[in-house]
């Protein structure tokens, strides 16, 4: 069991850091920004916070209404709201890479940027510690707005905090097309590649976590990498 645990803490926590990395790739693109990447520039331009500062502050306060709209809140959860903005305040440190004065080369970094979420993805999401807070929040809208597609539902919660980001004087522009429509396909292609189905995934919580702990019922993991209930394999 502990080392079951071990593994998926490894995994979340590389996962975690690669998300952090590919969103530096995509404020360095300098070809237009992501909602969520627009939201906290935005409030970085008025303010001069840390990056990471934002995005951990706003990924307490989604978790907070997470958990008011009783949505599962993971050690996942709270280690997604905290690493991947501090990742790239560390990335900012290292100054690897430069910011893009190149259209052509600014396109070709955000698409690099796509893919390392993607691969990213693949590894945080397969660990089943949780869903990241932002993730959590469409879920409960979706729920409450029962009507409405969870693709609108999307829709709606990027374009305000996309909207909020560019009237706080973020940089929108051909890359926040590809960061929008683009990343679905991207990650479609990325997760066939790998043969991973997020469906197969059973996120657990902070109570399921200490639960499978304490009674030794833990998740194998998948053909496809990814850990899931043993009925499920």
């Amino acid at each position: 069991m502990g080392k079951e645990y071990t593994k998926r803490s490894i995994r979340l926590i590389f996962g975690l850091f690669l998300y952090g990395v590919g969103s530096y790739m995509g404020i360095q693109a300098n070809v237009g920004l992501a909602p969520w990447e627009a939201f906290s520039m935005g409030i970085f331009y008025k303010t001069g916070m840390l990056y990471g500062d934002i995005v951990v502050l706003t990924g307490v306060v989604i978790i907070v209404i997470d958990f008011l709209l009783k949505e599962k809140i993971g050690f996942g959860t709270v280690l997604n709201a905290i690493m991947i903005g501090k990742v790239v305040d560390l990335c900012n440190w290292l100054d690897f890479i430069p910011k893009m004065e190149n259209f052509a080369a600014g396109v070709a970094v955000l698409l690099a940027g796509q893919v390392v979420i993607c691969v990213a993805s693949y590894f945080y999401i397969g660990a089943g510690l949780g869903c990241g807070p932002r993730d959590a929040l469409m879920v409960a809208m979706g729920k409450k707005l029962k009507k409405f597609p969870i693709g609108l539902v999307r829709g709606i919660l990027e374009g305000t905090v996309l909207l909020i980001g560019w009237l706080l004087g973020a940089k929108v522009g051909i890359g926040t097309v590809i960061a929008v429509f683009g990343i679905g396909t991207i990650m479609e292609y990325t997760f066939k590649i790998l043969h991973f189905d997020v469906r197969n995934i059973k996120h657990e919580d902070f109570a399921d976590t200490v639960k499978r702990i304490r009674g030794g019922k833990g998740q194998e993991e998948a053909p496809g990498g990814e850990f899931c209930d043993r009925k499920d394999i």
